[in-house]
């Protein structure tokens, strides 16, 4: 019995791209098609297999060790990107701007799909989500270089809007404009999720 279940949640990729040196800036350079293999999108800074821990995982892990990398791509919607930029008071945001590798329109409350759900291109290309991507400081400098006075804002306006880390499960091309369906566990809801989270 299939453990995953396609949903009639299709999406429709509108904007991919590769951050090809995060150490010199996080602002990602927009491309049409995205070739994708098990280290993730070919050229960007955050792929490979692995990596080394971050902010994210220091309950689990000493910063720097060597962990799986499920953090190869930053998935956001193009529903959540307006909502942000509305909260910052401006027209619109670039996604090139926070480092995208891909935004997506069309799927609801995207940021808060159930992690371990899969996202399928026509193509075939799949992603499996890892989780909710946390909001940080760090595109603060290029908001801020595009639209002074507004790169500060991000970080709030972002909270529960960031959308999804997520790796690669089958090679493939992302295209934009290609289809991309929501598959998601038949699974459950933890009973005891909100027990664990208040600790």
């Amino acid at each position: 019995m299939p453990a995953l279940i396609p949903t009639a949640f299709v999406g429709r990729i509108l904007w991919l791209g590769v951050v090809r040196d995060r150490a010199a800036a996080l602002e990602a350079a927009a491309v049409e098609r995205l070739p994708v293999t098990f280290a993730g999108p070919d050229g960007e800074s955050h792929g490979g297999e692995t990596r080394p821990s971050c902010s994210r995982v220091t309950a689990q892990y000493p910063r720097g060790t060597t962990i799986r990398n499920t953090r190869q791509l930053a998935i956001l919607s193009a529903e959540d990107l307006a909502a942000i930029a509305a909260k910052m008071g401006v027209e619109s945001l670039d996604p090139a701007l926070v480092g995208a590798s891909m935004v997506i329109e069309g799927i609801p409350d995207f940021s808060h799909i159930p992690p371990s759900s899969r996202l399928q291109g026509a193509g075939g290309a799949t992603v499996v989500v890892d989780m909710e991507n946390r909001p940080c400081t760090l595109p603060a400098k290029p908001i801020e270089a595009r639209l002074p006075g507004f790169g500060a804002k991000f970080k709030a306006a972002a909270k529960g809007r960031r959308g999804l880390t997520a790796w690669v499960e089958r090679e493939g091309v992302f295209a934009v404009g290609e289809e991309i369906r929501l598959h998601i566990p038949d699974q459950p809801v933890w009973a005891h999720l909100e027990q664990a989270r208040r600790g």
